[in-house]
């Protein structure tokens, strides 16, 4: 399954940095200036800092492990976002 999110920010770049040095310490994790690749055990979320929006795009084997991952990386991402709190709603494809 594949789902993804475009969250309105104005700094993708740092929100994307800061997911991917947070998950780093436990899972194999990367980033660059735009792009960000995390590699859960029974998922992948690759992300995409464009202008004024992150975009988050997660692939999981099944919906429990989909629904599970997108809560997982929402949640952190809120964490990181905890004084303008923006909106995450992931969508199919």
């Amino acid at each position: 399954m594949i789902t993804t999110a475009r969250v309105e920010t104005a700094t993708p770049a740092r929100f994307m940095g800061q997911l991917c040095k947070h998950f780093a310490h436990r899972i194999p994790a990367s980033h660059d200036e735009t792009h960000g690749r995390i590699e859960f055990a029974d998922a992948l979320c690759e992300l995409e800092a464009q202008e004024g929006v992150l975009v988050m795009r997660l692939t999981a084997a099944d919906e429990a492990a989909t629904a599970r991952m997108q809560k997982v990386v929402a949640d952190h991402l809120l964490r990181f976002a905890f004084r303008e709190p923006p909106q995450v709603v992931w969508r199919e494809g």
